[in-house]
C-alpha cells in the first residue's frame, strides 16, 4: 500500500441522458490525469446520467457491474488509473429499485460501490422519489491505501463519516451534486468532517446548469487539519491535482486526539433521543 498518491478532481458539466457521451468524457480526464502522473481521479454524483433526469432515470439505471462500470472498468485497465464515479443503480432482483452509487474500478477491475444513504428530498430535491436509501458504510483496501465513499447530503450527517473513518478510511471521497444555494454548508462540512475524523476528504462536485438547477463546483481536497489543499474553480468545468501523504495524519491526530475520545456510550443515547423525534 503507497504512502504517497497523486489525485486528480474532475469537476465535470455532464450532459443529461447521455451516458455514450458522459463516458467520453470521462475517457478524455482520466487520460488527461494519466498523463499528469496522477493515479486516481475522481468525478461528481451521477456523473454518468447528469442529476435532473427525473423519469428517465428508469431508462438510465444500470446494474454493477454493468455495461457502463465494464466500460469504464476497460478505460481504468488501459490507463492503469484508479477511477471514482457516479451512477444510478438498478437492482438484480427488483427492476424498479433504484440506488444513487459511487463506483470506484481499478487497473484490475471493479473495485466496490457504495449506496447514498440520506437521499434529498426538500426544496429542490425528490430523490426518494426515485432512490431507496443505502444502509452501508464503504472502505476499500486499495494499492492507493484505504478509501471510503459517501455522497453528497450524507456530509450533513457525521456519523456517516465518523464510521467511515472507524472502518479504516485514511481518503474519505464524497462525491456530490450540489445546487449554488448550498455551496456555503458544503464548504463548512467538508472542513469539519476532515477535521474531526482527522482524515483527508477529496469533494468533488457537479457543474452546469440543469433544467433551471446551477450547480456550483467548488471541488477540493482537505487535509487531515482542515487545510485545503487545492480547490477548483466556481460554476465551470476545471481539473485540479494534488499530491497527498498519508503520514500525515499522525501528528494531526496526537495533537488532535478526536478518535482517541470518543465516547461510545453516547451513541446509544444519540439512538434513543432521534427515535422520539
Amino acid at each position: 500500500m503507497k504512502k504517497e498518491i497523486r489525485m486528480a478532481l474532475a469537476q465535470i458539466d455532464s450532459k443529461l441522458g447521455d451516458k455514450t457521451g458522459n463516458i467520453k468524457k470521462i475517457e478524455k480526464n482520466v487520460l488527461k490525469a494519466k498523463k499528469k502522473g496522477a493515479e486516481l481521479v475522481i468525478f461528481p454524483e451521477l456523473t454518468l446520467t447528469g442529476y435532473v433526469v427525473r423519469d428517465q432515470i428508469y431508462e438510465l439505471a444500470e446494474t454493477i457491474p454493468g455495461p457502463a462500470t465494464r466500460t469504464i472498468e476497460t478505460i481504468a485497465r488501459k490507463s492503469n488509473m484508479h477511477i471514482i464515479f457516479g451512477m444510478p443503480e438498478i437492482d438484480e432482483k427488483t427492476q424498479a429499485t433504484l440506488h444513487n452509487a459511487a463506483v470506484l474500478v481499478g487497473p484490475k477491475g471493479l473495485i466496490g460501490k457504495y449506496r447514498k444513504m440520506y437521499l434529498p428530498t426538500h426544496s429542490v430535491f425528490e430523490e426518494k422519489r426515485y432512490f431507496r436509501p443505502g444502509y452501508q458504510t464503504a472502505v476499500f483496501d486499495t494499492e492507493l491505501g484505504k478509501i471510503g465513499l459517501i455522497i453528497c447530503y450524507d456530509i450533513f450527517f457525521p456519523e456517516v463519516t465518523r464510521l467511515t473513518r472507524l472502518n479504516g478510511a485514511q481518503l474519505i471521497v464524497c462525491i456530490s451534486a450540489s445546487p449554488a444555494v448550498r455551496r456555503t454548508f458544503f464548504e463548512i462540512l467538508t472542513l469539519a468532517r476532515a477535521v474531526e475524523n482527522t482524515t483527508f476528504l477529496a469533494y468533488v462536485n457537479l457543474v452546469g446548469i440543469e433544467d433551471g438547477l446551477q450547480f456550483w463546483g467548488g471541488s477540493r481536497l482537505v487535509g487531515p487539519n482542515g487545510k485545503v489543499l487545492v480547490q477548483a474553480k466556481y460554476y465551470e468545468e476545471d481539473f485540479v491535482m494534488c499530491d497527498i501523504n498519508y503520514e500525515d495524519i499522525k501528528p494531526v491526530e496526537t495533537f488532535v486526539p478526536a478518535l482517541k475520545d470518543l465516547r461510545p456510550e453516547l451513541f446509544d443515547k444519540l439512538k434513543s433521543s432521534a427515535e422520539q423525534l
